[in-house]
């Protein structure tokens, strides 16, 4: 299970490295992230989350049974300290669920540079279109303020004769 937690964590770690920079494989883990967004993507993910999560819960479970035991809570004040094989297993319950909360952390991590990443690319698009909108617009008003003056004074020597 442990080299199966390192895996996904270096998996993990790269996908939110590839986030992080603006590299040419930044387009591609966004595509995969979109289309593992799709369909029954999210359900499968939280699905697995929760498996991950209770598995967490069951080793910090153990950790602290282990604790007690040590502390001489379970079998009463007899023998205090951990023994050997307790050592073992309560480093091996705590590498587990220490990789677990990091793997958990993230996905979370990985899922909120999903979205910033997605809403950067959105930001920078509408602005670029608000830009080019106002340089037109800005030309047109450039290339008719000539022909636009002579209705302007028309009117205003209207108004004039009008009072």
């Amino acid at each position: 299970m442990i080299h199966l937690l390192f895996t996904l964590l270096a998996a993990e770690a790269a996908v939110a490295a590839t986030l992080l920079f603006k590299t040419p494989l930044r387009r591609l883990t966004v595509l995969a992230l979109d289309r593992l967004k799709r369909g029954r993507g999210p359900v499968m993910v939280r699905t697995v989350a929760a498996t991950v999560l209770i598995v967490l819960a069951s080793s910090l479970h153990s950790m602290s049974k282990i604790r007690g035991h040590a502390d001489g809570e379970v079998d009463g004040p007899g023998v205090l300290g951990l023994t050997p094989t307790d050592q073992v297993l309560l480093a091996r319950h705590l590498l587990e669920a220490s990789l677990m909360g990091y793997s958990l952390f993230l996905a979370l991590v990985i899922d909120r540079l999903h979205n910033y990443v997605k809403e950067i690319r959105r930001l920078k698009k509408n602005l670029e279109a608000v830009s080019k909108q106002n340089k037109t617009m800005l030309e047109e008003a450039t290339h008719r303020k000539p022909v636009e003056r002579e209705p302007d004074q028309k009117d205003i020597s209207d108004a004039k004769k009008d009072t």
